[in-house]
Formats: structure tokens, sequence, C-alpha cells
């Protein structure tokens, strides 16, 4: 097992290697369209419709790196990717960037040789059991059998929990979360464990959510956000900074209502070095000075993005806790445009 996680880590590497030299950004407009990988579909985060049309919180950044790059937000081709293909689709060139529920962990970043450009949620592993089960802790689950994804964080973060718990459990392996939803709810496993904003995700699409209960405990730090090959500065600095403009957007007020007027210009320095009417951000990565205002423009800032596909008043329901801006007691921190 050590073996071909080993080598498999190599064959990433190696990929990494011979992609990186070739300027993501010169092939994403030569293309003249993005290729985001993305959840395979979950509610909320990312998934298509009924005429494949896609939308969710990961989705909108696909759309605002498209905006800030190629002047459009639909100019996106979106890849679904599981647990265990995504990191490969990215090193293979497949896709440009990996805007999917990915928790950045120092292997991930150092020996698969991929770069986290930084965190767009703060989660954290939980489970999910059905309330005929009459648990109220997973302290509770003690020889229970639980659905988990391969090729996840959460395999490791699970046996950890049990084993200093002293409990037992029967992993009940799937690929996606649409098999661990149709495992769950056909009574394949006791409980389901992923990223608790996953579990919340998964519990509104339930046709009875009410029947399920996401228990209390947070087990593990799983810190999620976009992901592109090791070696291309170039492509990892333009979405880094499309993330931090919808960061920096809702901190400074600036929302899609208000984006046109403060583009001619505000009070704030700041402001105005973001939105492109004062100095030259833009051509010190190779776009011109309106690539934020585009990024924002697509799907609004941070907080309005996360209130239309996550937030409290969707059927997913989440509060945004440590996913608030910095000023509000969160997490949420970008660095100064200047």
């Amino acid at each position: 097992m050590k073996k071909s996680v080993f080598f498999g880590s190599l064959t990433v590497a190696g990929m990494v290697a011979g992609f990186a030299a070739a300027g993501t950004l010169e092939d994403v407009v030569a293309r003249g369209e993005l290729n985001c990988g993305v959840n395979t579909g979950l509610v909320g985060f990312a998934a298509p419709d009924a005429n494949g049309n896609w939308s969710g919180f990961d989705v909108a950044v696909c759309k605002a790196i498209a905006a800030a790059v190629l002047g459009d937000p639909n100019k996106v081709k979106y890849v679904p990717t599981s647990g265990q293909t995504r990191f490969t689709a990215l090193a293979s060139g497949e896709i440009d960037v990996l805007a999917r529920n990915s928790t950045w962990t120092f292997t991930r970043d150092v020996d698969l040789k991929l770069d986290f450009v930084g965190v767009n949620y703060y989660d954290g592993q939980g489970f999910m059991v059905p309330k005929a089960l009459g648990v109220s802790s997973a302290k509770e689950l003690d020889g229970a059998t639980v659905c988990i994804q391969t090729g996840t964080t959460t395999e490791l973060n699970l046996a950890d929990f049990f084993k200093a718990n002293n409990m037992s459990y029967s992993p009940i392996a799937i690929d996606s979360n649409a098999e661990g939803e149709q495992q769950y709810l056909a009574g394949a496993c006791d409980a389901y464990t992923t990223d608790a904003s996953g579990l919340a995700a998964t519990r509104a699409a339930f046709a009875n959510p009410g029947d399920h209960i996401i228990l209390p405990e947070i087990i593990s730090k799983e810190p999620l956000g976009p992901v592109v090959r090791h070696g291309d500065n170039q492509w990892g600095d333009i979405v880094r900074w499309t993330l931090n403009a919808l960061i920096a957007a809702e901190e400074y007020g600036i929302t899609s209502a208000n984006l046109e007027e403060l583009s001619k210009g505000s009070t704030n320095p700041e402001i105005d070095r973001l939105l492109g009417t004062s100095g030259d951000l833009g051509p010190m990565f190779g776009l011109d000075n309106l690539w934020a205002k585009r990024a924002i423009a697509a799907s609004g800032n941070y907080g309005e993005i996360f209130a239309a596909t996550i937030g409290e008043s969707t059927p997913i329901g989440l509060a945004r806790g440590l996913n608030a801006q910095w000023t509000q007691g969160g997490l949420l921190y970008a660095p100064p445009f200047r």
C-alpha cells in the first residue's frame, strides 16, 4: 500500500513538472475557456441542473477567474472530479484550476507538488446519522458502520477519532457524494462522515432532511480552497488574488449593486486600486486593470456568493461562523491591494 501511494505521488509530481512550464494563462487565453475542476455534484457548492448549467459556491470561484482572465464568467468548462481523480486531473493538465471542496494539507501541498492559493471555506469533519438511530453524539458510534469517501482526508481523521476514543467501526468505502448519499439512505451505513458543510448540503437534498441530524462533534480542521499546479507562479498569483478580490470586496463594502458607482472613484485608495481606477496592479501578472472588477461582477463579493449558495436563507442553511470577515470575528482576511 505504501509503495503504490509513493509511486502515485511521483507520477503526479512528474506530470506537474511537464505542465507547469507551459504557461497556464497563455493556454487559457488561447483556448478561450477555463477548464475548472469541480465536485461531481454537491448541492450548494457545485452541481448541474437538468439543463447542465452549473451553480454553487465553488462554481462562483470558477466564474470569477474566467471573468478576470477572459472577460466572461460563462467561458468555463466544468470538469467533474471525484476524491480520487481531482489531483491527477490538475497535475495532468486536464483542468487549469481545482475549485472543489479540497482540504489544504502538508502532503498535498508539498508531496503532490500542488499549490493551495488560499482558503475560501474553513470547515471541519462531522457525522450525520438518522434521527431514528437515537444517537446524539459521535462518541456513541462505537461499532457503527460509517460511509466514507476514499481518497480524502476524512479516512485518516475517522481512524484517529475512533482510536482516540477507544471505539471500533466498520468503514463502507464510497467513491462520490452521490454514492454516499445512496448508500446512507439505503441503510448500508449507520453514519455518513465528511466535511460538515458537505453533510449540510447532502442533507438538504434529501426528501425528508428533518429525519437526519448532524452530530455536534467537529473532529478536524479542513481548510478548503482552490488549487493550482506547482511551478506556474503567474497563474497561481492570478487565482490567489482573484479569491482575495472577492474577500476584500466584501470587507470594503463593494457589492454587485454599487460596483459601477465605486468604479468611478472613491475615498478609499484600496478600493480604487482593487477596481482599477488607480495604480497598475493587473499588468503585474499579465491582466488589465479591470480584472478584479470583472471577477466581483461575475457573482458578487464573497458574502453575496455565500448568502446566495450556502447561506442561512438557502436549503443548505450554513451560518458564516469561521467564514465571517476578520472584522466580524471570523477568519476571512485578504492581504492589502497595494
